[in-house]
């Protein structure tokens, strides 16, 4: 959840700090800190709130030196503090250390050291982590390795838990030690300089050649070169990365938030997704990240789809669109549940793991749950140098690009329409005809153009926001393909709104959700000309009679639905299979133009953070 930034070069490392945190605020916005060494020591900045009130701290006390680290907080262990902001010392005031992640073990530890003599200041697990190092460090006696180094791996062999962290010593002013395990970390290279992030958007402005290190990897840098070693083997094998965008990519550009941008970036999004993927000859998706020959794709009986928030609502439409298409039985799973729960699986069951950063703690720990058990799992993810692409069995690579609001956009939309390529996939291989197949083509093809068309709709959806933002509460609707975008739509609107919003099958209104319909509380009602259009527009009157005031997403020209929602949001004709990602859209725009109109922080929603590395 937090974000570290660590430099060693030539440059002063307090302005490079400073602006990879800022690029990594979406991780965490509690408290920032920074600490450098020089000629003089090691000097520490830390101060509670958001980047802006430790940049403002470093003006009037610059720190000059050419290594540090920095880190930007998600509280886990401990208030949002000063005391508790990162970076965090040892007893002898020589180490610095910041983290990421959650040290399980640390009370034990934590009365062990206090019994040693070592007194802490903080609430936090990562101060008794820091001890941990440093007490290692005092112990150890010199040899022909770094002591930092020997000591990180002392230290980390105690430890329980997750862990990315960034560690200086005083005594070593020419080392940088960094080590991951279940919390992404990733090596810059540059020319006589080294970055160590969370994230490559905070230092792809000055390299493009990054090594994302493994579990158990330790990193030990120094202005020229690095090391890779690993806690569980003799010696830890890397590979040196691209990164597969540029700085601009990462940009608000002439957008007020990255949210609104994102939007906006979707037709390119889709655009990318679909890319090189469509074949009208075969007339059938070409995926061949799968990793699989068509006979054991022919093979399964049986799909689970598992992740978390939003992508987990991108499996639940994934799911009807391939048990529709390919009629594939298909089981949604949230990633938390499914990694402690028995979940009995036929032995011709397939995986499919969904996370847009591809670190999600919980979807990361069903991964290697579901491969434990000896099933192949599939990756959908946005970051080809995650953790779950490098350890699924295969998948598909969304192609949005970077994504830093922290309300996902783009990515659910992408992940919606890599599920209508895979149910187009399994489907052929079964009972869809060549012309249905090329019909779905040509229906998701239409869906760039598409969407172009409801951003045009902005004005309209900004008014109808300013008419709704003050309700209290809010309920959306949906069913069969759209009940998981009523889902997505509601998550939205809480994210960045703090309204309190709740996602229903239409058609479960009357067993209970009617008691809460009344004249002050909004019904978003996802109701196209699909399948079960003349249901719909039974539940839509019951609300209507009971004087709910509704918001309806409506197909162009549906009079019926213009004559009895109080207010419409056009979608473009389409085919049940592409309506969802259609469908998304407005409410998208419409949790935006709400939290505009509340004044609130947009990409910063309050107790949130993008990827959520931590249980």
């Amino acid at each position: 959840m937090c974000g570290i930034v660590a430099y060693l070069g030539e440059k002063e490392a307090q302005p490079l700090l400073l602006e990879g945190l800022r690029r990594l605020e979406y991780r965490g916005y509690d408290s920032s800190g920074m600490a450098v060494l020089n000629g003089t020591g090691l000097h520490l900045l830390k101060k509670v709130g958001r980047i802006q009130a430790l940049s403002a701290l470093a003006e009037q006390t610059p720190l000059h030196g050419n290594l540090g680290i920095s880190h930007t907080r998600w509280a886990t262990h401990g208030e949002p503090s000063d005391r508790n902001a990162h970076p965090h010392v040892d007893a002898t005031g020589k180490l610095a250390l910041v983290h990421n992640g959650v040290i399980e073990n640390y009370n034990s530890l934590k009365k062990r050291l206090i019994s040693e003599g070592h007194t802490f200041t903080s609430d936090t697990d990562t101060e008794v982590l820091a001890h941990l190092v440093g007490d290692h460090f005092v112990k150890l006696p010199a040899g022909t390795t770094s002591r930092l180094e020997r000591a990180v791996i002392a230290a980390l062999r105690e430890v329980q838990g997750t862990y990315g962290i960034a560690v200086v010593h005083q005594d070593e002013p020419g080392i940088l030690v960094g080590a991951r395990r279940g919390s992404p970390l990733v090596l810059g290279i540059g020319t006589g300089e080294h970055f160590l992030a969370s994230d490559v958007s905070a230092i792809v402005a000055y390299t493009q050649k990054v090594v994302y290190l493994n579990d158990y990897d330790v990193v030990t840098i120094d202005r020229n070169a690095f090391r890779v070693s690993s806690l569980t083997k003799r010696s830890a094998g890397f590979e040196i990365s691209d990164i597969d965008f540029q700085q601009a990519d990462a940009e608000k550009g002439d957008f007020p938030h990255y949210m609104l941008k994102e939007i906006f970036e979707q037709p390119q999004a889709i655009q990318n997704a679909i890319r090189g993927r469509l074949s009208h000859e075969e007339a059938t998706a070409v995926l061949g990240g799968l990793n699989l020959s068509p006979q054991e794709l022919r093979d399964v009986d049986r799909i689970l789809i598992t992740g978390c928030g939003t992508a987990l609502h991108a499996g639940m439409v994934g799911e009807h669109l391939i048990e529709s298409i390919a009629q594939i039985p298909v089981e949604v799973d949230f990633a938390s549940e499914f990694r402690y729960r028995n979940c009995p699986l036929d032995r011709r069951t397939l995986v499919f793991v969904v996370s847009q950063s591809g670190e999600t703690a919980d979807t990361l720990g069903a991964l290697r749950e579901a491969r434990r058990k000896g099933f192949r799992v599939l990756g959908i993810c946005n970051n080809v140098g995650s953790t779950i692409a490098r350890e699924s069995d295969g998948g598909v690579y969304m192609h949005a690009g970077p994504e830093i609001g922290v309300a996902a956009t783009k990515s659910f939309t992408s992940q919606v329409t890599i599920f209508a390529l895979l149910a187009l996939l399994f489907g052929r291989m079964r009972h869809l005809s060549a012309s249905q197949g090329r019909q779905i083509i040509e229906d998701i093809e239409k869906l760039p153009a598409q969407i172009e068309k409801i951003l045009g709709q902005t004005e309209r959806i900004k008014t109808i926001a300013a008419k709704y933002c003050q309700a209290h509460s809010m309920l959306f609707f949906g069913r069969l393909l759209q009940y998981g975008i009523a889902l997505e739509g509601a998550l939205k609107l809480k994210e960045i709104t703090y309204i309190n919003a709740s996602g229903y099958p239409a058609a479960e209104l009357k067993h209970g959700i009617i008691a809460l319909i009344d004249k002050n509380t909004p019904s978003i009602f996802i109701c196209p000309q699909d399948s079960v259009h003349e249901k719909n527009m039974s539940t839509l009157q019951e609300i209507k009679a009971r004087k709910g005031p509704v918001i309806a997403l409506a197909t162009e020209g549906d009079t019926t639905v213009e004559s009895i929602a109080d207010d419409v949001i056009w979608l473009p004709k389409a085919s049940d299979y592409t309506l969802p990602v259609l469908s998304s859209i407005p409410l998208q725009l419409l949790s935006y133009y709400t939290a505009t109109a509340l004044n609130r922080d947009v990409d910063k929603p309050r107790n949130l953070a993008k990827s959520v590395t931590v249980e």
